[in-house]
């Protein structure tokens, strides 16, 4: 048993000051089968300490139904093996590049609710998700001999909102169920942010990626007294479908760090390795300064140009960073570096000898079709992650009219008559209230939309925005009516058998779908698999979705945990939403 204390001038560990070295790593970007050697290099790079959020959508995606909330407590099981700290930040919102800002769709698509603000029917479900999760937390605390020893209260609350009776409330809430190790808040170092964000009696801390000095004289006019903490170093920076890979000059990086630790200041590096978004769980920003422009989704990589890359292994900045920090240990000698992770022995050609038409598929494993006045959402369809094929009529005989959407969020593949017709929303997609195809449409007609959903926004006033065709389908200036709609949501995926349903046969050429396949693996190790040729869509290795490929970039490769092969027969299936490239996969 310890006591970790906020001093007035430094954290104390037993009445002895202490520097928090911290680095993030999100247990739910990493395969647990990976965590003890992703620990040690957080250990081996001069880390005394682990951060991580905690979604709340990942672990209750209906209300009322968790799925596996001890996975908080195994990843703080392993932390404390490894020798570490843990900073834990429950929420209940984390951005996180993570879809929704890991808010549940159906709590934001519920009508009515004001989330991240003191509404009685938001609260009272954090509440409920907190009497659920935080007894993982609780009963691992530091003054229990556990390795937590702190906890977050929100999240970058000041850059959202202003609510100080919901900040008070949330904190309220985190001690009656049981915490008693210090809570912490998190802001960007600016006047608005510190008040909007901060709760009396609190220790507040700043997020930057540079400025150090600046930062703290910010956080000090807001805070006299009190530690000083980095809670986010953004050492590197996460990417967008369609657009440039985003990096950092390593030197650069690791002198903005000496910087924050001559202030005398402890820090998070975020992120110390920052994984994968497996599961098609990213999120999406919107552009503009306001937040409420273009939609940009997040690549599926999470390797935030981080000192431990996606497959674990040290990169220049690693040894950079190891550099400093081991000046600021008070001595202690560094563990040595683990072992790199295994690869997989040479490359492995997967052939995929069965497809299914994305009509089968969806009428096999989809949700139930109803028919509406106007397109559902997928809130309404109650779908998460995954497709809504829209289907409507258009009436006739008429003359070809322009065929256009309103209100359509991400991006929708159109067939008419059975023929595609083209795509509407662009590359990554866009916010704007109309976009037709370039060739007008004659009645009758039956068409057929495809939306997927390419990631919730996760941070600004957008958060917590629907998803699908949130308008309507015009012909001409014309509503449609009578849209019929069934979802299909990749947890559908995960059902027992869920593909022994779907009538397979032969692939045909260049056409979307459902394609399974199986390879051969001597020698089970880390891999990566590209799909040159092949659209949009995801993938699944032995059951387990790996995440979204697109062909817009700037990602070429998924992350294959070796983990998650086995040696001998393996299985690969993959969901093509817009054209294949082929029947031949290469792992390696």
């Amino acid at each position: 048993m310890a006591e970790f204390a906020v001093g007035r001038q430094d954290f104390e560990l037993d009445g002895r000051p202490v520097r928090l070295l911290s680095g993030a790593l999100h247990y739910f970007r990493v395969h647990e089968g990976q965590w003890a050697h992703r620990l040690a290099m957080l250990g081996a790079m001069g880390l005394n300490c682990v951060e991580t959020y905690v979604p709340w959508n990942l672990h209750e995606p209906e209300p009322g139904r968790g799925r596996d909330v001890e996975a908080l407590g195994r990843f703080l099981d392993a932390v404390q093996a490894a020798g570490l700290w843990a900073l834990v930040r429950p929420g209940p919102y984390i951005c996180a590049e993570w879809e929704n800002g890991g808010l549940p769709h159906w709590l934001t698509g519920a009508p009515g609710t004001r989330v991240r603000t003191r509404d009685p029917a938001f609260l009272g479900q954090v509440e409920r998700w907190f009497r659920l999760l935080l007894p993982q937390v609780v009963r691992r605390q530091i003054d229990r001999g556990g390795p937590v020893v702190m906890v977050q209260v929100e999240n970058e609350y000041g850059s959202y909102g202003s609510d100080e009776v919901y900040l008070g409330r949330l904190a309220e809430m985190l001690r009656e169920i049981g915490v008693t190790v210090p809570l912490f808040t998190s802001d960007g170092p600016e006047d608005h942010m510190l008040t909007g964000g901060s709760v009396p009696g609190v220790l507040a801390t700043a997020n930057f990626g540079s400025g150090a000095r600046e930062g703290f004289e910010a956080l000090r006019r807001h805070r006299p007294d009190g530690p000083l903490m980095c809670m986010e170093f953004w050492c590197g920076w996460f990417g967008h479908w369609g657009a440039e890979p985003v990096v950092r000059d390593p030197a650069d990086a690791a002198a903005a760090l000496e910087e924050i630790l001559r202030c005398g200041a402890s820090v998070n590096l975020y992120m110390a390795h920052g994984g994968t978004s497996f599961g098609a769980w990213s999120g999406a920003n919107r552009s503009g300064e306001l937040h409420d422009g273009e939609l940009r989704p997040t690549v599926t990589s999470y390797d935030y140009d981080a000192p431990v890359d996606e497959y674990g292994r040290p990169t220049e900045k690693f040894w950079l960073f190891r550099d400093v920090l081991a000046l600021h240990r008070g001595g202690a000698p560094l563990p040595d570096v683990p072992a790199p992770p295994a690869a997989l022995t040479g490359p492995v050609r997967a052939e995929l000898v069965e497809w299914a038409p994305l009509s089968d598929v969806m009428d096999t494993l989809g949700g139930p079709e109803a028919e509406w006045a106007m397109p559902p959402t997928f809130e309404a369809l109650g779908v998460a992650r995954g497709v809504v094929r829209y289907r409507v009529e258009v009436p006739g005989p008429r003359r070809p009219y322009p065929l256009g959407v309103t209100g359509l969020r991400d991006r929708a593949v159109v067939y008419v008559d059975g023929v595609r017709a083209g795509v509407l929303g662009g590359g990554p997609a866009e916010a704007g209230s109309y976009t037709a195809l370039d060739e007008p449409v004659a009645g009758p007609a039956a068409v057929e939309l495809w939306v997927e959903s390419l990631g919730r926004v996760n941070y600004g006033p957008r958060l917590g925005e629907p998803k699908g065709i949130t308008g309507g389908v015009l012909h001409e200036r014309q509503y449609l009516h009578g849209v019929r709609a069934r979802g299909l949501d990749l947890d559908a995926f995960e059902s027992e058998d869920a593909l022994g349903r779907v009538p397979f046969r032969s692939p045909e050429a260049a056409s979307p779908g459902l394609f399974r396949g199986t390879f051969d693996v001597r020698g089970a190790g880390d891999a990566g698999v590209s799909l040159p040729g092949w659209g949009r869509g995801f993938v699944w290795v032995n059951g387990f979705c790996l995440g979204r490929y697109w062909s817009v970039g700037p990602q070429e490769s998924l992350y294959v945990p070796g983990t998650l092969l086995r040696e001998g027969a393996n299985e690969v299936w993959v969901l093509e939403l817009e054209h294949s490239g082929g029947h031949l996969l290469t792992f390696g």
